[in-house]
């Protein structure tokens, strides 16, 4: 078995035809950890924001001295400017080109 097996669908793409925002980052994160870095970035911008999101929010359930709550803030909003750029940039000007 691979681990693309074990991938969701996406239900906008699947149901819709639409990607959604976070279409690609499930096989941007493998392609991070085979160490295929520029491809995971190309395929979707946001993939290593993302992960130092996750790293982060672990660390928040391991660590309860510290409070995490801004930082998280602040990146949830630095994650959500990053994947509408790189869907903007890939749908209305790689496919209009």
């Amino acid at each position: 078995m691979k681990i693309e097996d074990f991938m969701l669908t996406c239900p906008s793409k699947k149901f819709l035809g639409i990607e959604c925002l976070g279409c690609g980052a499930q096989r941007a994160i493998v392609l991070v950890f085979e160490g295929k870095f520029s491809e995971a970035f190309n395929l979707y911008p946001a993939v290593y924001t993302v992960l130092i999101f996750l790293f982060t929010l672990g660390l928040s359930f391991a660590d309860k001295k510290r409070k995490y709550s801004r930082i998280l803030l602040i990146m949830i909003a630095v994650n959500l400017v990053m994947m509408v750029v790189s869907y903007y940039y890939k749908h209305f000007y790689i496919h209009a080109h």
